[in-house]
This record gives C-alpha cells, sequence and structure tokens, in this order.
C-alpha cells in the first residue's frame, strides 16, 4: 500500500519528529493535538528545527519550505479521514493511547492504517481495543527523530503482512534504517538501555558516585556520547519510570524494579529538560549537578 499522507496525533517532541521526517519525505502531514494551541506550536517547533537544518547545510530553503507546506493541523480525528495511515505519539500512558485509538477507529474509514510509536507498551494489547487489529502496527521512533537513524518496527499478533510490509517501506523512503523486535515489554532499545539508566540511578541513590562522576565515567570510560543521567532527564524522568514500570510488571523480574530515587524525583515534579530540573538543573542556562 502506497503511503500519500500520514496523520500524526501528539505535537510534542516525539509528534513534531515524526512529522517533520515525513514532510521533508514528499509525504502530507496532518498534526493532531488536544488544542489549536498545542497543534500551532508544534508546527512552530517544526520550523525552527528545520531552520537549523538549513543553517547546518543539510536541507535547502526550497526542501525547508516544500516540507512546512506540506503539514497542515487537524483539529479533529474527522480531519484524517483521508490519510492512509495514523501514527500516535501520544504520551506513554496506555490508558491515553486506549481512549485515542477507540476514538480513531470510530472517526476513520476501515482501510486506514494505524501505529503507534509506543516505546514499550504491548502492541497487541493496543490492537485489541480497534476495529483493525490486522492493519495495526508498531512504529516507535527514537529520540530526537530528525537526527536518530533507528526505527523498531513491532508486529502485534493479528498484524498482516501488508501492514508490515508498508510500515518497513515507509521507513526507508524516510531515510531510516529499521529493525523488527517482537511484541515484548519495551521491545530492543528500551529494553536494553532503560535498565542501564535505571542502574545508574541507583549507582546514585546508593552513594557509589556523584552526578558527575557517574555521567562522566559512562562518557570517558564507555564512550557514551553523553551520561545516563543526563540521557534520563533529555527522554523525561517521568517516561524513564513509565517504561522501567512496564518491564518490571510484564516480565515480573526484581531486576527492573524502578529506583526509589527517580520516583521521588518524579513524584517532585522534576521531569527532567522539560520542567528545567531533574538530575541537573537547567534554569540558570548551564547544566548544575542536583546531587
Amino acid at each position: 500500500m502506497s503511503i500519500n499522507k500520514i496523520g500524526v496525533i501528539g505535537a510534542g517532541q516525539m509528534g513534531t519528529g515524526i512529522a517533520q521526517v515525513c514532510a521533508l519525505a514528499g509525504i502530507d502531514v496532518a498534526l493532531n493535538d488536544i488544542s489549536q494551541e498545542r497543534i500551532a506550536a508544534g508546527i512552530s517547533v517544526i520550523e525552527s528545527s528545520l531552520a537549523k537544518q538549513v543553517d547546518r547545510q543539510l536541507i535547502d530553503k526550497a526542501a525547508k519550505e516544500a516540507a512546512l507546506a506540506r503539514i497542515r493541523p487537524a483539529l479533529d480525528y474527522e480531519a484524517m479521514r483521508d490519510c492512509d495511515m495514523v501514527i500516535e505519539a501520544a504520551s506513554e500512558n496506555e490508558e491515553v493511547k486506549r481512549k485515542i485509538f477507540s476514538k480513531l477507529c470510530a472517526a476513520l474509514p476501515p482501510h486506514v492504517m494505524l501505529a503507534s510509536n509506543t516505546s514499550s507498551i504491548s502492541i497487541t494489547r493496543l490492537a485489541s481495543v480497534t476495529n483493525r487489529p490486522e492493519r495495526f502496527i508498531g512504529i516507535h521512533f527514537m529520540n530526537p527523530v530528525p537526527r536518530m537513524q533507528l526505527v523498531e518496527v513491532i508486529r502485534g499478533i493479528v498484524t498482516e503482512n501488508e501492514t508490515f510490509e508498508t510500515a518497513k517501506e515507509l521507513i526507508v523512503r524516510l531515510g531510516k534504517t529499521y529493525t523488527v523486535s517482537e511484541d515484548f515489554p519495551a521491545f530492543i532499545v528500551n529494553r536494553i538501555l532503560l535498565p542501564m539508566i535505571n542502574e545508574a540511578i541507583y549507582t546514585l541513590y546508593e552513594g557509589v558516585g556523584s552526578v558527575d562522576a557517574i555521567d562522566t565515567a559512562m562518557r570517558l570510560g564507555a564512550n557514551h556520547p553523553m551520561g545516563p543521567l543526563q540521557l534520563a532527564d533529555f527522554i523525561g524522568l517521568d517516561t524513564v519510570l513509565l517504561v522501567m514500570q512496564v518491564l518490571h510488571e510484564g516480565l515480573a523480574d526484581s531486576k527492573y524494579r524502578p529506583c526509589p530515587l527517580l520516583v521521588k524525583y518524579v513524584e517532585a515534579g522534576w521531569l527532567g529538560r522539560k520542567t528545567q530540573r531533574g538530575f541537573y538543573d537547567y534554569r540558570s542556562g548551564a547544566p548544575i549537578p542536583t546531587r
């Protein structure tokens, strides 16, 4: 099946990134969020991101303008009826996602494929609330979407081959590389990455090292581009906690127990960069370790 128009639900960090790469690949995009203001803010973020790509000479001004022209606000799900696929990129909360897909199915023709950008939740379970589980698939983009090369493709038990092949063809068209994961909690990347971050938080919690010591150790000792605590702040500590909870509940193994310090930071509303405080304090402009 050819994908000519894609709906994206969620104009946050992931949704705007997905919309941007789709538009640059020549695909029309309908961008939706809970309010017109959120959509407008998302389009503004995309415009700024494209301008930076022009400055870095990754694209030219004509490509930027053409991409922006392909993105249109969708104030409700009815505005996505002419899409070939709709990708949900809402917060990593299963109940929120289930409600979105239930409402989507009532608004969209039966041929429209559905995808979730979930980083951890069962694709089979999400598909079960729809009227088209055979046309449902997981397409997990990495953050930040415009820069990261990998996309995980996850089939549910009922996902048909046509849906699977169409998703893979779309990712290649976007200039990305796909890897196929079975439908297990957190898939491949987060199954490995998030427990490492959680262990780094335990290392801080137990007093083995400070924030700066842990991040410096992993940057220089393991050649990671950023330390695990810095990365946690970038991802969002609430998202880190949610994924660890999915792993802990889904696999029933104590090694996936979220660190109590992570729980405390989330309870305090210190979620990382998006709230200006997490394992680092960003309010002064220069990140300052909070421990």
